[in-house]
């Protein structure tokens, strides 16, 4: 529906707001190429798998009602309404689409290149597993004869546990962009109560970051799919390795993902991964003291660290981009219709070898000074929520000197 708005002008006034005067202009000039474009082959569909926080969440209401969006509502926030989102909770809580700011430039790139493509929105607190036994459901009832799929950060892992399942054959390509198949240190610091994301929307809720962390977060199966094993001095997946003071990861919930996590389908022909690098990225992280220490390096796209976006025995291309740019950058968009349509691209290397070792070091304590600042949403500028939102999932900025 918000497609065909932006390709007729409809709730122009509306969509600027939420998308800024700029970024309408250029999704508006998508969608009507998009309504131009026939479908080059009705046979085949694309999914679009969003990654953790891209679906919208919150409680259905019956028409003429409209939902009860939670996430991502700041006025909700707020209100202290985050808490509802905690697992297992009293709240129906269900996906309600895609967050369009994030997905709507690759679905319209898509769609405008010629390719049928649709979102596939899910409850992105749930582990990997129970997310891809839904899409598992969905690729098995599709009425196309053939599919390939797009899924970021995440979704990546919510497609590899689907393809894990029966009767998914007819998925013939999945491009993983930025998916942390190995895992992601910012899994680490949102249990912690020091990722920047989570900071950011401790900003405008009454409790603090790690009481978000503490009591909802933490009780998130999927971000301990998203924990890397760690090593042989700091072993994530063992809760005695985490500090002993501040927000602490769930025994059950560690030990589940572990075993969740060598369930997903293993690389095959039909995986293809795609990278970001040149962005600080935290890359390791040691116990100091009662702390933890996060080494960044520019080995990623500031969110996954490139080594662990890349499968063994698949693909890879790489680009200089931003985790959350993956599915909003137009070349790699352009790269992506390239992969889907042929396997190949040349508009993206297909080897990358870091050539700097400029690194950065920052400890949660540090990391727990930042964002501190409560936010008043009632008394932003339509401008600075629009700024606040769109900045909500860029990591910390810091300076990496040569050692």
């Amino acid at each position: 529906m918000v497609g065909e708005w932006l390709a007729s002008g409809a709730h122009a006034v509306e969509l600027i707001a939420y998308f800024g005067a700029t970024e309408y202009r250029d999704l508006a000039a998508l969608a009507r190429r998009a309504q131009r474009t026939p479908v080059a082959d009705p046979a085949l569909a694309v999914l679009i798998v969003p990654g953790i926080m891209g679906s919208q969440l919150g409680i259905r209401r019956p028409v003429p009602l409209p939902d009860d969006i939670v996430w991502i509502d700041p006025i909700d926030i707020q209100h202290g309404r985050l808490r509802s989102l905690r697992l297992p909770g009293p709240a129906r809580i269900v996906p309600l689409g895609a967050v369009l700011f994030s997905y709507l430039r690759l679905k319209l790139q898509l769609r405008a290149s010629g390719l049928a493509a649709e979102f596939f929105d899910y409850d992105w607190r749930l582990s990997a597993a129970e997310a891809g036994r839904g899409l598992a459901e969905r690729l098995r009832n599709h009425p196309a004869a053939r599919l390939r799929v797009v899924a970021h950060s995440l979704g990546g892992l919510v497609a590899r546990a689907a393809l894990a399942h029966p009767g998914t054959e007819k998925v013939t390509r999945v491009i993983l962009l930025g998916t942390p198949n190995h895992g992601s240190y910012a899994a680490v610091q949102a249990l912690r109560g020091t990722d920047a994301v989570v900071r950011k929307v401790a900003r405008l809720a009454p409790d603090s970051a790690e009481m978000l962390a503490t009591e909802v977060y933490s009780s998130f199966p999927s971000l301990y799919d998203l924990l890397p094993p760690g090593d042989a001095r700091t072993a994530l997946w063992d809760p005695t390795a985490w500090p002993r003071t501040g927000p602490q990861p769930r025994a059950a919930l560690l030990a589940g993902a572990r075993t969740d996590r060598e369930r997903l389908a293993p690389p095959d022909a039909r995986f293809i991964c795609v990278a970001g690098i040149g962005q600080p990225t935290v890359t390791a992280v040691a116990r100091r003291g009662d702390d933890f220490l996060y080494t960044l390096t520019r080995a990623g796209d500031g969110t996954v660290p490139a080594a662990s976006a890349a499968l063994s025995g698949t693909r890879s291309y790489f680009a200089r981009v931003a985790h959350s740019d993956l599915t909003r950058d137009r070349e790699v968009g352009a790269a992506v219709v390239d992969l889907l349509r042929h396997g190949a691209t040349k508009r993206l290397p297909g080897n990358w070898r870091g050539t700097t070792r400029a690194r950065a070091q920052v400890s949660d304590a540090q990391l727990r000074r930042l964002h501190a600042v409560k936010v008043n949403w009632g008394t932003l500028s339509p401008e600075e929520r629009r700024a606040f939102l769109q900045n909500l999932n860029e990591p910390v900025s810091l300076k990496l000197r040569m050692p």
